[in-house]
């Protein structure tokens, strides 16, 4: 059993757990719930770097990150890098994160959230919506294609956009459908955790134009953005890069501008 099918198991439990303390009403009473969402995929079309930085304190690879910041600087600085939108990790047992996180990251800017987690059912959507997200992600590794369909239709439905993750050529032959704005390759292997921009680039030509591409996983170098930008993608998720410094607002200043300069 790989690390991705113990988080499943466990996400389950989590979400059952959840629909029986919150009725979908109440999430649907939120503030937050009839918000005007921001596209990240427009967002991304039009901009010069792409970044995407997130918030993540720990993760299974690489167990702590950095557990002394907090959501509400990480944001601000991040907003204030210029980064096209924000990716919150929610999951608690694995990351460390939570939705109180995005909360927070919602009240203190005005960028694009991607609520980061691992989606089975569409509760967790509707959640999203309601703690103030844009964008959900949807893992093909762990969702079939009719769960694909279903989820990005329903997302859609509520006006957030998608991002699919995919990390082989078979995932996303199953994935593609017109539901989807972005689609993401991850770069990670999830049996080794081994990491590879190959996988990026093998893909790249298999993507149809009309979904915005984003690379994910162990971009750590304006050279990687460099290197993958001429094989179309035009989204990059980082986060163990700027997470791991003492200002991750100010990281990412610095690698946007060593980027665009």
């Amino acid at each position: 059993m790989n690390i991705l099918d113990k988080i499943v198991i466990d996400k389950r439990k989590e979400v059952e757990l959840r629909k029986s303390l919150i009725p979908i009403s109440q999430l649907e009473q939120s503030v937050l719930f009839s918000r005007k969402t921001v596209s990240l995929a427009e967002r991304l079309k039009n901009s010069t770097s792409g970044i995407i930085a997130e918030h993540k304190r720990r993760s299974p690879s690489k167990s702590i990150i950095n557990n002394s910041l907090n959501v509400q600087d990480v944001a601000t600085g991040y907003e204030n890098a210029g980064v096209c939108g924000m990716s919150v990790l929610t999951d608690g047992k694995y990351f460390g994160g939570s939705l109180d996180d995005l909360l927070t990251a919602r009240a203190s800017c005005n960028l694009p959230l991607l609520r980061k987690e691992f989606i089975i059912d569409e509760y967790q959507i509707l959640e999203a919506k309601s703690y103030g997200a844009d964008v959900i992600l949807l893992i093909a590794a762990i969702l079939s294609r009719e769960e694909i369909k279903q989820f990005s239709g329903f997302a859609k439905s509520l006006d957030l956009d998608v991002l699919l993750e995919v990390h082989n050529e078979e995932e996303l032959h199953k994935s593609i459908m017109p539901s989807l704005d972005m689609l993401g390759v991850n770069n990670r292997n999830l049996k080794t955790f081994d990491v590879s921009l190959e996988t990026s680039k093998s893909l790249s030509s298999i993507i149809p134009d009309d979904f915005v591409k984003v690379s994910e996983s162990g971009i750590s170098s304006v050279n990687a953005i460099k290197e993958l930008q001429p094989y179309g993608y035009k989204g990059f998720l980082i986060g163990e890069n700027f997470m791991k410094t003492d200002n991750p607002g100010a990281s990412a200043t610095d690698f946007i501008k060593e980027l665009e300069g």
